[in-house]
């Protein structure tokens, strides 16, 4: 689509006082958002859509500001306006005016993170006659802009500040720091130093329409101190689906990482070191243990577990009380004082409107789970718990149930799972602590089978015919129909395909398997794997499991590594289970390899296309790569199956 032939102009002078100490090294605008400054992120939005030139006020640390430019794809755009001293936000445009009297341009600031649909902004401006359109929130703590029941400004409370009036009643919104302005709106900015409010207030005097657009419900961040800067981070890294960041340049050696870790370029992590819910600053130098702070050359600022969160997480936190048989843990050997407060930390979100939070007095926390009142899977996840922990199966310690609110407590494993860990560890580590992951394996397909009558649940819970069919044409439906949008040739052979596959798995001797051991579902816990996400445990072929870990597209194992665990897996089972025949295994294998994946590309169509969690399309190509691999090992027992993937890859 043609781009809008729209200016730009980024406020990028301010002194960033309440960022300090962080602003001592890097202005606003430069600092970092998982290896991207905050300046870069903003001007690729914008020149995905707009076709102008690009202006940029300049005060405080502009020779870092100058040199970014000179390095970034927009050097022959821009044209610098330099301040001194600094003019503020209307000063700024009365400064540039010779640049921006062209014709319409839209000011951001660029030290603000704004996700929302920035043509309709623009478009709206363009075709309304208006002098001004004000991006908006409803933000209560920052709406100063009063506004008329058209949406037009009428008065702004405390300019420049951000207040609102607590005292006076009327509609307000917050001004979001985008705006599309007519060239006209410069003719109401006196010389020198001004608020851009004045030309708001002075062009709506004058009779001039200055309108608000409201895109409450869109992220906005105003990176304005350390706890907002943060909060930054952590969202980017949720709506990316990671936890754990290592910019290009950093020199990290053997360290423990787990929470939320990001590591900027040009910082050093030396050997040994241990982060959990840290932010390392480009320059920064790090050794020993570091716990929720920003880490910079010569600073640290220590936040909280709270301000180390996603926003959508912190948002949900609450104070909770503790008393009552649910939190008997929390004794008043632990706490100090039975049946006080609490503070409880969202952690993550689970099916049936399940949540889990990390609750916390003194030096002791444990996790609460929360299910919806009709969330199927809560019993079993008690009944599943006491019987694997009663065969040696490494889950959570149960510590409290209360069955009529669906809510549990358990045993509190960390931050780390073992996809966060594979991002940082070294080769010889990770095979250490995949033969440990296999040893859980061994435990539940061994021990735990053999006693799987202790816990009817799941005894009877079969991974039969109709369940393996149902992921076959799960994998059909979401990612062959929905997201890729494929043909099928003959759907009558590929449902035949599917039908033969389901009998084939079908006919092995099903053990307790825990449909969905891949590695975000292992916590290590002290260095030691722990399994959790249980609830869906079935009896099937446990093949499955061994499909889901070793062949996992989260997490691609070297082939190597593959065949040594893989011949660690059948030694121990051999071992610890007198039933298992390795021929009956191994014939297995690629069977249920297939449908594992076919379901996890089902899984990865479903999730990004119907619950927006767009980062699972990072693991298809890794998922569909597998699934050839396999179907090609089979193409004369599956032919329209291969056929069919072949066409999608």
């Amino acid at each position: 689509m043609p781009k809008y032939p729209v200016n730009v102009f980024l406020p990028a002078a301010g002194l960033g006082e309440r960022l300090r100490p962080v602003t001592r090294h890097l202005p606003k605008p430069l600092l970092p958002i998982l290896g991207k400054p905050i300046i870069g992120i903003i001007l690729g939005k914008l020149f995905s859509i707009c076709d102008g030139k690009i202006g940029v006020n300049l005060h405080y640390h502009q020779d870092l500001v100058r040199h970014w430019f000179k390095e970034s794809p927009y050097e022959q755009r821009v044209t610098f306006f330099p301040e001194s001293p600094i003019l503020g936000t209307g000063g700024a445009l009365k400064n540039a005016e010779s640049f921006l009297a062209g014709g319409p341009f839209l000011v951001h600031n660029a030290d603000i993170l704004l996700d929302i649909p920035l043509s309709t902004l623009i478009e709206a401006h363009l075709s309304s006659g208006n002098i001004a359109t004000l991006a908006t929130h409803r933000h209560p703590a920052l709406s100063n802009v009063v506004i008329d029941e058209n949406d037009c400004v009428l008065e702004v409370e405390n300019p420049g500040a951000s207040r609102p009036d607590r005292t006076r009643m009327a509609r307000k919104v917050a001004f979001t720091g985008v705006a599309l302005y007519s060239p006209e709106i410069l003719q109401f900015l006196p010389a020198g130093a001004s608020h851009a409010t004045t030309a708001w207030l002075a062009a709506a005097k004058a009779g001039r329409t200055v309108k608000t657009m409201d895109f409450t419900g869109s992220y906005w961040n105003d990176v304005g101190n350390p706890k907002t800067y943060a909060a930054a981070v952590m969202d980017t890294l949720r709506m990316i689906g990671e936890t754990f960041h290592r910019s290009a340049g950093a020199a990290v050696g053997n360290i423990d990482a787990s929470g939320y870790v990001v590591i900027e370029q040009g910082s050093t992590v030396r050997d040994g070191s241990s982060l959990r819910n840290c932010i390392v600053m480009p320059g920064a130098e790090v050794s020993g243990s570091s716990d929720n702070c920003i880490i910079g050359p010569d600073y640290r600022v220590q936040l909280t577990d709270a301000d180390m969160q996603p926003s959508a997480h912190a948002a949900l936190g609450k104070d909770m009380g503790l008393s009552g048989p649910l939190f008997a843990s929390f004794d008043a050997k632990s706490t100090g004082e039975k049946g006080s407060i609490g503070t409880a930390v969202l952690i993550g979100f689970g099916g049936s409107d399940r949540r889990y939070y990390r609750v916390r007095q003194g030096s002791m926390t444990a996790v609460l789970m929360e299910c919806g009142k009709d969330d199927p899977d809560f019993d079993r996840h008690i009944s599943y718990t006491a019987f694997f922990a009663a065969r040696g199966v490494p889950v959570p310690r149960l510590l409290g149930t209360d069955a009529r609110t669906k809510r549990a407590v358990f045993e509190d494993l960390g931050d780390l799972t073992l996809y966060s860990f594979l991002r940082y560890a070294d080769p010889l580590r990770i095979e250490e602590v995949y033969r440990k992951v296999v040893d859980i394996l061994v435990r539940i397909h061994g021990p735990a089978t053999e006693h799987v009558h202790d816990c009817p649940l799941l005894a009877s819970r079969l991974f039969d015919h109709s369940h393996l069919r149902w992921e076959t044409t799960y994998f059909l439906e979401q990612f062959v129909t929905n997201l890729r949008h494929a043909a099928v040739r003959d759907r009558q052979a590929l449902e035949e395909d599917f039908d033969l596959l389901a009998k084939t798995v079908n006919s092995f001797l099903p053990t307790v398997i825990h449909r969905d051991f891949q590695c975000q579902n292992i916590m290590l816990h002290n260095n030691v794997p722990r399994v959790i996400d249980y609830q869906g445990a079935r009896m099937a072929p446990p093949a499955y499991d061994v499909a889901s870990v070793i062949w996992d597209p989260y997490a691609r194992l070297d082939d190597g590594m593959r065949v040594r665990l893989l011949e660690y897996y059948l030694q121990e089972m051999q071992a610890a289970s007198k039933d298992f025949e390795e021929k009956a295994f191994l014939e297995s294998l690629v069977p249920c390899r297939l449908q594992r994946h076919m379901q996890a590309l089902g899984a990865y169509a479903f999730l990004s296309q119907v619950k927006g969690k767009r980062y699972f399309l990072r693991h298809v190509p890794a998922a569909l790569r597998l699934l050839a691999e396999e179907t090609a090992l089979v193409r004369t027992s599956y032919p329209a199956l291969h056929d069919l993937v072949r066409s999608l890859t």
